[in-house]
C-alpha cells in the first residue's frame, strides 16, 4: 500500500453496480418522457414555482456538494498546505461529476432546451444585469476547467500504456498542460467564487416572496461560506466511504487536521446569520414563523453541532465521528439551500409545489449515474491514494 495514487482495480459490474444501473435506467426513461411530453405532464412545476427539485437539489445543492475540489484548492494552492494533496484528486473528481450532472439537470429543466446551446454564443443579447446569466456562464466554464484539472489523471495512465494513439496524444499534450495548469487552477478558484455567491444573488430578486429569515443582502456571502464548508464535509465523506469500500489506507489523521478550518467556517456562518438578523431587527421571527421557525432552528443546529464536535481533539481522531460530522455539515448546507430556494419561497396565494414522482426518479437516476462513473474512474485510473491494487474486487 502506497500514498501514491493508483487505480483501485477489480470488476466494474458488481451487485451494487447493477442496482445503480437499474435506478439510472428508470431515470433515463423518465427524462425521455420529459423531453417527449414536455414539463407539464411530467413535473409539478407551475407559473408560481417555475423551478423545483431539479434546480433546488440537482443544481443549487448539487453544485455545492461539488465544491470539494474548490475547498481543497483553497487550502493546497492558496494557503500552501501541501500535506492535503492526496485529497485533491478525488475531490476534483467529485466536483467534476457533480457540476457536469448539474449541467445535465439544467438541460432537463429548461423549457426550450434546444436553444440552450446559444447561451455562450449569443453574446449580443446577453442581459449583463442577470445573476442567472453569470451563474450559467460560470458553471459552463467551470465544468470545462474541472475536467482539464482531471486530465493529468488520464494522461498519466495513457503515457505508460501500450503504443498507439492515446499514448502519443498523452505524451504530446502533457508538457503543454503542465505549463497551463497554474492558470487552469487559478480559474478553478475564481469561477466557483463567482457563481456560488451568485446563486445567493438570484434569491435576492425574490424579495418579499422569500421569507425574511432567509432574505438578506448577505445571501451571496452566506452561500459562499456554506459551500466551502460543505466542500470539506464532502471530502470527509468521500474519503471515509472510499477507504471502507476499496480497502484504502485510513486518512483519518489528515481529515482530522481539516477540523479547525471546517469548524471556523461553520461558526462564521452561524455568527453572520444571527448578527445579520439582529442588525435588521428580524431576530424575533426565529420564534414566530411557524414551520419556518422549525426549519430555521434545525438549520442552525445542523451547523452548530459539527462546529462544536470539531473542537474536541478526541472526537476528530475517530473515523466514525468524522463521518457523522461530515454528514451533518453536508446536511446543514443542503438544507439551507433547499429551504431558501423552495420551502421559504412563497409566490403567493393559490400556489403550491411538491415534486412529482417522475421528477424524483430523474434526480435518483442522476445521482446513481454519478456514483457509477465515480466507481469506473477510480477503478481504472490513478485517483485514490493509499489503495491496494485489486481492492475493489469485492
Amino acid at each position: 500500500m502506497s500514498d501514491r495514487a493508483v487505480p483501485v482495480g477489480g470488476p466494474i459490474v458488481t451487485p451494487a453496480f447493477r442496482w445503480l444501473m437499474l435506478v439510472f435506467g428508470v431515470g433515463v426513461v423518465m427524462a425521455g418522457w420529459r423531453f417527449i411530453a414536455g414539463l407539464g405532464p411530467v413535473t409539478a412545476l407551475s407559473d408560481g414555482y417555475p423551478w423545483g427539485i431539479w434546480i433546488a437539489f440537482d443544481v443549487v445543492v448539487g453544485t455545492a456538494l461539488g465544491c470539494g475540489g474548490y475547498s481543497m484548492a483553497i487550502l493546497v494552492y492558496i494557503f500552501n498546505k501541501g500535506k492535503y494533496h492526496p485529497l485533491v484528486r478525488p475531490a476534483v473528481l467529485t466536483s467534476a461529476l457533480g457540476y457536469s450532472l448539474a449541467a445535465v439537470a439544467i438541460v432537463i429543466d429548461v423549457g426550450r432546451y434546444w436553444n440552450i446551446w446559444k447561451l455562450p454564443f449569443a453574446w449580443r443579447w446577453w442581459n449583463l444585469s442577470s445573476a442567472l446569466l453569470e451563474v450559467a456562464l460560470c458553471v459552463m466554464a467551470y465544468v470545462i476547467v474541472l475536467w482539464l484539472e482531471m486530465s493529468p489523471v488520464f494522461l498519466e495512465k495513457w503515457k505508460d500504456g501500450p503504443p498507439g494513439l492515446l499514448r502519443n496524444l498523452a505524451r504530446s499534450v502533457s508538457p503543454i498542460l503542465d505549463r497551463a495548469l497554474l492558470w487552469i487552477i487559478a480559474l478553478g478558484l475564481l469561477l466557483p467564487t463567482m457563481h456560488q455567491s451568485s446563486l445567493g444573488s438570484v434569491m435576492l430578486l425574490a424579495h418579499n416572496k422569500l421569507h425574511p429569515l432567509w432574505h438578506t443582502p448577505l445571501l451571496p456571502l452566506l452561500f459562499l461560506v456554506s459551500c466551502i464548508a460543505m466542500g470539506y464535509g464532502v471530502v470527509v465523506l468521500e474519503s471515509t466511504l472510499s477507504s471502507r469500500a476499496f480497502k484504502r489506507k485510513d486518512e483519518t489523521p489528515m481529515l482530522a487536521s481539516l477540523g479547525g478550518v471546517t469548524s471556523g467556517l461553520l461558526f462564521a456562518y452561524v455568527i453572520i446569520r444571527l448578527v445579520d438578523l439582529a442588525g435588521r431587527g428580524r431576530l424575533g421571527l426565529v420564534f414566530t414563523s411557524g414551520w419556518l421557525s422549525f426549519w430555521f432552528l434545525v438549520e442552525l443546529a445542523l451547523f452548530l453541532t459539527p462546529a462544536v464536535m470539531l473542537l474536541n481533539a478526541r472526537t476528530r481522531s475517530r473515523t466514525g465521528s468524522l463521518f457523522r460530522i461530515g454528514m451533518l455539515v453536508v446536511l446543514a448546507g443542503s438544507l439551507y439551500r433547499f429551504v431558501t430556494y423552495l420551502i421559504a419561497f412563497n409566490p403567493g396565494p393559490g400556489w403550491s409545489y411538491f415534486p412529482a414522482v417522475p421528477e424524483m426518479l430523474v434526480t435518483f437516476g442522476i445521482v446513481a449515474f454519478e456514483i457509477m462513473v465515480y466507481i469506473i474512474l477510480v477503478k481504472r485510473f490513478p485517483i485514490l491514494a493509499g489503495a491496494r491494487q485489486g481492492a475493489g474486487a469485492h
